[in-house]
């Protein structure tokens, strides 16, 4: 299956059953995924939508507390919760014990970059497409302990560029560079392999924040040559809120210690005195939703046997299509920077906020959101653009979908 264009701004032609673009089957995707038949979703890249068999585990295992009690019942499904770190490492070509489970990416990075210990002659050296938590995270450790904060420039296709970050690397002393994969204000998609091989030539710290990437492109930690690279469950993995992981290699995980020890990762073995766990579990905490990693497992394992490889040349064939028929409807401008080979398409309409614009989808049963440049000043701002609408795709989005969004975009802008 290929996209194409027919005559006029209003059309994508994306065939949704049968054997789709790189074996991607849409029409069972939807099958499995009850909210393709409530609205037009587009919002993977904030929380996708579950598929029914992610639902019954959490719900299952809610009904197995209920009976037994949260401890007993997490003893009950002990093997389930392993097999979350060994789906994990499968999907990022990890060990399991490089893989530590946390309630959310926030959380997986802010434990990863304490940990480090920040401090002069140490540099943060960080993309434009940072995410605002992270962001604001990172320049409050900057202030408080006194550490260069290095903002990257971006190239002329949008991302970040290279032979300037070649130069801080060479020149600066001890670093660590912290990379959003894709931002949460465009389609951008880092060149994180690259990133690696110059990390690795300087001797730096690498952290990757991939929670926009994890199941919507095919990722191997080993390539890319990141030290640690964290995730949500909620996004494109498909799985419940409040859950994520963190890869953590394991010669960064045994060389640092987390700052607030937790009985989950680490042994106290005397009155003032403590072992850590040989794994990236020293960095996890006790307390933990064990219905909601079950249901991360089931998540993890579905994006396994769909398919990394195959997700990623359907997303990105799919959304390729879509950016050009918006760029066709008039007083539309698609945001997206040259480099963004991804599931995210973002654009504005003149004469309406990106607010506006949808709300005016969402009454149309068109799920977008709008991202503000207070989430992404490092970009946006950067770019003086106020705010965009994202539309995100994933799998089970068919022609029926692509049409509805372009079409409603067509009307508003009319409208306006």
């Amino acid at each position: 299956m290929e996209s194409s264009l027919e005559s006029g701004p209003a059309a994508v032609r994306v065939r949704a059953a049968g054997a789709d673009l790189a074996g991607v089957n849409v029409a069972a995707e939807r099958a499995r995924t009850p909210g393709t038949a409530v609205a037009h979703h587009f919002n993977a890249a904030g929380s996708a939508l579950p598929t029914t068999s992610v639902v019954q585990a959490v719900v299952d295992h809610l009904r197995l507390e209920e009976r037994h009690g949260g401890y007993e019942a997490a003893n009950q499904v002990a093997e389930q919760v392993e097999a979350v770190y060994r789906n994990a490492a499968a999907l990022l070509n990890a060990d399991p014990a490089e893989i530590a489970l946390f309630d959310s990416a926030s959380t997986g990075l802010r434990t990863i970059v304490e940990a480090l210990r920040l401090g002069r002659p140490q540099r943060l050296l960080v993309s434009r497409s940072t995410y605002v938590s992270h962001a604001l995270h990172l320049m409050s450790l900057g202030r408080e302990h006194d550490v260069e904060l290095v903002i990257v420039p971006n190239g002329p296709d949008g991302a970040i560029d290279l032979e300037l970050l070649d130069r801080e690397l060479a020149g600066g002393g001890p670093a660590i560079v912290c990379i959003a994969h894709i931002p949460t204000s465009s389609g951008l998609v880092e060149p994180v392999t690259e990133i690696g091989a110059l990390t690795r030539r300087y001797g730096a710290r690498y952290v990757l924040d991939a929670t926009q990437s994890v199941a919507h492109l095919a990722l191997d930690v080993r390539a890319i040559g990141c030290d640690a690279l964290v995730t949500t469950g909620r996004k494109f993995l498909r799985a419940p809120r409040g859950t994520g992981f963190a890869y953590i290699s394991a010669d960064l995980a045994t060389s640092l210690a987390p700052t607030a020890p937790d009985v989950r990762g680490a042994v106290w073995t005397a009155s003032q005195d403590w072992e850590l766990k040989d794994s990236a579990r020293r960095f996890e905490t006790w307390e933990a939703s064990i219905a909601g990693r079950i249901g991360l497992g089931v998540a993890l394992a579905e994006a396994l046997a769909l398919g990394p490889a195959s997700t990623e040349e359907h997303l990105v064939g799919v959304t390729a299509g879509l950016r050009r028929a918006l760029a066709e409807i008039p007083t539309v401008t698609v945001q997206d920077p040259s480099a963004s080979p991804s599931a995210i398409a973002t654009f504005t309409v003149a004469g309406l906020s990106a607010r506006q614009v949808n709300e005016r989808l969402a009454a149309r049963n068109v799920r977008t959101v709008s991202v503000p440049a207070s989430h992404a000043q490092w970009d946006l701002g950067a770019r003086g653009v106020e705010a965009v609408v994202r539309a995100s795709l994933h799998v089970y989005n068919d022609e029926s979908d692509t049409m509805a969004l372009v079409d409603a975009v067509s009307q508003t802008a009319r409208e306006v």
